[in-house]
């Protein structure tokens, strides 16, 4: 019996999406849930188990090429017979754990490289068969991926080439094509610029009380909730209360129409090995401190693995920005769309302020707030930032929501 192998169902904001790798070939046999092929969209890596057990046997759309929701790209025979020399069962999990007789290391590893390693090595132009993997039967994992380096030529030979990239002559050159992923920040950030009209207002927080906090809760927090207490649940909460006082922050833009939310969606921004990605807190007013750290964890251990799903990435009502992790000391965030406004918190760093006339050292974090002028004036912009800082120097505040 014919089974169709179908893309899987992509959100409405995505059009086509793009094969990275089949991780079978016509003749293999397959396991039903196993991994058969990497898609890439705008978004995420998506992969695609196979419905039933058989043997693959019509590959309809190879590598690289592009793919709608619900397209068959391949059909597997629940009745037929693995061709001769083909993997399948118990086989191909030993072939996985080691090398086959008179077959070396090298040329195995790309078999049992992990796909989020598969896919890390591919954007760097490193051949799988060049990383040595520390897993289990030599299994390259995301951190040999990401610790791998490209070659570079050695002194007096010719450079080695890395998968799709040209390098030649004294000064050489890499040319990689742009992800999906990639192109869409792209996009996203000229679309940012040319739609909106964005300014930036800046003031800076006094951050010793949050210190305190985390100071004398942390242990215990982390004892009660599992989940180490951070800056971002307090940064998340002080938004919230701005959003809250001042609506027109947590609103955007359709057409003529201004569209205010009855609900707080916070992006937050996370960079992975594919780019940055910009996963959601749905009702994020209505977590605890605990609930955000923990999602928060969530979303950047999946951001490492390529497992963040498109629902997780769609939507949000405002977007939070930490460079502060990378050392940054001031930046200004570009508005994601539709949002109309952007918090970007920094490194927090002692620096000498003047209180009660006096000259003293404090830990200063500079809060910068872009927003979207056509909806949103500086009164309530520069009063919503007020809000964030004065929620962060006495957290208190936010206990009684004044």
């Amino acid at each position: 019996m014919l089974i169709e192998v179908k893309v899987p169902q992509l959100s409405e904001s995505v059009a086509e999406a793009s094969l990275v790798a089949w991780h079978k070939k016509e003749g293999d046999f397959v396991k039903r849930d196993e991994n058969l092929v990497d898609i890439e969209t705008d978004k995420v890596v998506l992969e695609t188990p196979a419905p039933a057990d058989g043997v693959l046997v019509k590959i309809l759309k190879g590598d690289g090429e592009a793919v709608t929701s619900g397209e068959v790209i391949a059909q597997i025979d629940t009745e037929a017979k693995p061709s001769a020399g083909a993997t399948s069962g118990a086989a191909a999990s030993e072939s996985a754990q080691a090398p086959a007789k008179g077959q070396s290391d090298s040329a195995t590893t790309a078999a049992v490289a992990s796909p989020a390693a598969r896919k890390i090595l591919e954007e760097k132009g490193i051949a799988p068969e060049s990383v040595s993997g520390s897993g289990r039967g030599g299994r390259i994992t995301k951190e040999d991926a990401l610790a791998a380096q490209p070659a570079t030529k050695p002194a007096g030979g010719a450079a080695p080439v890395a998968s799709a990239v040209a390098v030649t002559g004294e000064r050489p050159e890499q040319r990689v094509p742009m992800t999906k992923l990639r192109k869409r920040i792209a996009e996203r950030l000229l679309q940012s610029k040319n739609e909106n009209a964005m300014l930036t207002t800046f003031n800076e927080v006094n951050m010793a009380a949050v210190i305190e906090l985390r100071k004398k809760y942390g242990e215990k927090f982390e004892k009660e909730h599992g989940v180490r207490l951070g800056f971002m649940s307090f940064f998340v909460k002080a938004a919230c209360a701005a959003l809250k006082k001042f609506p027109i922050l947590n609103a955007s833009v359709d057409g003529d129409d201004i569209v205010y939310h009855g609900y707080i969606d916070i992006g937050i921004a996370v960079g992975s090995p594919r780019g940055l990605v910009v996963p959601i807190l749905r009702d994020a007013d209505q977590l605890s401190m605990a609930e955000i750290e923990k999602k928060i964890a969530e979303f950047g251990e999946k951001a490492k693995d390529g497992r963040l799903s498109l629902e997780e990435l769609t939507g949000g009502t405002f977007s939070i920005s930490n460079g502060g992790v990378f050392g940054s000391m001031l930046s200004t965030p570009i508005i994601n769309p539709p949002q109309s406004a952007i918090l970007g918190i920094h490194a927090t760093k002692d620096r000498p302020v003047v209180e009660n006339g006096q000259i003293v050292i404090r830990p200063i974090n500079y809060l910068a707030l872009s927003y979207d002028h056509r909806i949103i004036d500086g009164r309530e912009a520069v009063l919503g930032l007020v809000t964030i800082k004065e929620a962060l120097e006495d957290p208190a505040r936010l206990l009684f929501g004044v």
